[in-house]
């Protein structure tokens, strides 16, 4: 049975909010309830969506369009490919080069934001930027929303990396953002 999170979106604007939590433990569903929410009050021309997520594979990963149509009502911005350097990769080497492939790919979508803000930013699957991205650029993708909304993987299941390094960087990149957030949601 899973446990259903109330959230009010008047309570998350003019914040940084960030919700995380294991593979498959509703991360992705609750940012769109969100979405639809923000969308539902007339916010949609206010919100950039950056989808840093692949598409799934079994109950791992996940576009915000899986879950909702709100992001027709938004500035969407996403990769047309996102990898899953962890379960894909099967050398380090091959780990680290999908990663690297979606930091490079993901970055412009950053850097588009960064250059035309809107007021609320939202981020789904940041945590996958990590692998091998500058923090420093999410950063700044925050300071410049008034309301950042965010999801990441943070759990144990996806801990195998096969050497490369990317899980640890990963986590202690995410508890590093937990840190800087207003609300986090562990999921």
């Amino acid at each position: 049975m899973m446990l259903e999170i109330v959230i009010r979106v008047e309570d998350l604007l003019g914040k940084r909010t960030l919700i995380v939590g294991e593979v498959g433990s509703g991360k992705t569903r609750l940012t769109a309830r969100i979405l639809e929410e923000l969308v539902k009050k007339r916010l949609g021309d206010y919100v950039t969506v950056i989808d840093m997520a692949p598409e799934s594979i079994g109950d791992i990963g996940g576009r915000l369009h899986t879950y909702t149509n709100a992001i027709r009502e938004v500035r969407y911005l996403a990769p047309e490919v996102v990898y899953t350097p962890r379960l894909s990769g099967r050398t380090r080497e091959e780990v680290i080069t999908l990663a690297m492939y979606n930091a490079m790919n993901i970055r412009r979508y950053i850097l588009e934001y960064i250059q035309n803000p809107t007021p609320i930013l939202v981020i789904n699957d940041l945590s996958i930027y990590f692998h091998v991205g500058d923090p420093l650029d999410i950063e700044e993708c925050i300071e410049v929303a008034s309301t950042f909304i965010g999801n990441g993987y943070y759990g144990k299941r996806l801990s195998e990396d096969r050497g490369s390094g990317i899980s640890m960087r990963e986590q202690i990149l995410m508890e590093h953002f937990m840190r800087l957030m207003d609300v986090v949601y562990r999921l």
